[in-house]
């Protein structure tokens, strides 16, 4: 059965009807930061609101039901399906089966219109967030980075080469990305997007893109690719408090700095030589020497890193009302695995490890309908965490997704607003009961048993291996 939205009267399809199968309803929570009226405006400021068969609206809901699916379902055709089967539905004339106007509307679609929304969404559940489910208060962000591969066109070759490594036509373009994920809501709260190689591109460049969406007062965790003098410093100066592993080429020596407990100390970090690419002016400005607190702590649990973990951080009172102890900053540095597990989620569940555009443009609103539903699939469990007292992290993303798909299927049955309201409320509480397992003590090797598909590797572009073919030449297979 395909997906049709909720409304089928005469009235004009809405926003409201093309995020009502993230099962959100005007009486329950969370229902404000998905305002229809709010979503209208954003996409006239960016003037992508068009109308026509293809209209901004039933194309925005048609191009999320894509990125949510997998196989076949995700293709333009299955969604040029989906719209045909609503408008027959609601007793208007269907456009044809040909994927061509659908894909010029999808072109309409302003990128900046679809990462505003999907930035104003984090935003707006990060708000609403109980206080109990943050840190001591703290908002929390992690920040990573991923890549992501696009079809091999010209056009998306030079925007974005592929690994230098392997030759022209063998390999793929790919994409730099660092996001700024909430450790409350999982949503992403902004995200940098850049070239796999070149100046500019690292994950701490773009991650520099990031510093917008952060305010005094924010906690941000990362990992020791982040841990940089440079860094740290301009994270400082904004307020924003850091929690980095250290990286490895640093020495760390416990018996010096102040003291603060076994195998926690407080440190000077002293000013290094001018990196490439810095100025002589924002050099002069950073300080000779900046204090931070070290810690160090190992695992000690089968199947996990023996090594020890040195974790630096601003947070440098470990006495006193507000202090901060050694174990709690560990515990806050071990929630970094989440933004792992989020960017699994990205790539793999919302299948954004390949996208399918073929031009640099699409491959960019691709990119940001697949943020925007993955954000829309957070608000949802974050409602459904929040009628069911629970935290957001404790509920599974692959489940949500798939009772999203569900409720897509079936809420365009209901016309009664009460009732509506109830289905709803009662798909909420049914994703809520999918709970991601706590298996203390469990681990597995990293290896697989499953073989795939035994083709060798493609050594010479297609076209030269086509013609091989032409001259029944198949030594290559």
């Amino acid at each position: 059965m395909v997906s049709i939205p909720a409304s089928l009267s005469n009235r004009p399809f809405t926003f409201k009807d093309a995020l009502q199968g993230f099962l959100v309803h005007d009486d329950l929570p969370f229902a404000s930061i998905l305002d229809s009226e709010r979503i209208h405006e954003v996409f006239r400021k960016h003037k992508s609101l068009f109308g026509g068969i293809y209209e901004t609206t039933i194309v925005l809901w048609a191009f999320l039901g894509q990125v949510l699916r997998d196989g076949k379902e995700a293709s333009c055709q299955s969604a040029v399906g989906r719209i045909i089967a609503f408008l027959i539905r609601a007793g208007e004339a269907p456009p044809t089966a040909d994927t061509g106007d659908y894909c010029k509307a999808r072109a309409k679609l302003s990128e900046f219109a679809i990462k505003e929304f999907c930035i104003e969404i984090a935003a707006g559940a990060e708000r609403q967030v109980d206080s109990k489910q943050l840190w001591k208060n703290r908002n929390v962000y992690l920040v990573d980075g991923l890549t992501f591969q696009m079809p091999d066109t010209s056009e998306n070759q030079a925007a974005y080469p592929q690994h230098t490594a392997q030759k022209p036509g063998l390999g793929f373009p790919i994409a730099r990305v660092t996001g700024l994920i909430s450790l409350a809501t999982g949503a992403t709260m902004n995200m940098a997007l850049g070239k796999y190689k070149g100046k500019g591109t690292g994950e701490t460049s773009l991650f520099k893109q990031l510093f917008g969406s952060l305010k005094k007062g924010d906690v941000v965790v990362a990992d020791r690719h982040y841990c940089s003098y440079w860094l740290i410093c301009a994270l400082m100066q904004m307020g924003v408090v850091i929690c980095f592993r250290k990286h490895q080429a640093r020495h760390t020596d416990f018996r010096k700095g102040t003291r603060l407990g076994k195998n926690d100390h407080c440190i000077s970090w002293k000013k290094g030589v001018r990196p490439e690419g810095m100025s002589k002016e924002e050099y002069a400005l950073l300080p000779n020497e900046i204090i931070l607190r070290e810690i160090r702590y190992v695992i000690e649990e089968p199947g996990r890193k023996q090594q020890p973990f040195v974790i630096v951080t601003t947070m440098l009172d470990a006495k006193g009302e507000n202090a901060i102890t050694k174990d709690e900053i560990a515990e806050l540095f071990g929630f970094r695995w989440n933004v792992e597990l989020d960017f699994r989620s990205i790539k793999s569940n919302m299948n954004l490890a390949h996208v399918r555009c073929k031009s640099t443009e699409m491959v960019h609103r691709e990119f940001w309908i697949t943020m925007l539903a993955y954000n829309l699939i957070r608000t949802t469990i974050a409602l459904a965490a929040t009628l069911a007292d629970m935290k957001p992290r404790q509920i599974s993303f692959t489940s949500a997704c798939q009772f999203v798909l569900a409720g897509w299927q079936e809420i365009c049955r209901i016309e009664d607003l009460a009732q509506l309201k109830l289905y709803c409320r009662k798909m909420l509480l049914s994703i809520s009961q999918c709970v991601v397992g706590d298996r203390p003590g469990r681990f597995e090797p990293r290896v697989v048993k499953r073989r795939r598909d035994q083709y060798k590797r493609m050594s010479q572009p297609r076209a030269t291996l086509r013609k091989r073919l032409e001259k029944n030449d198949n030594s290559f297979e």
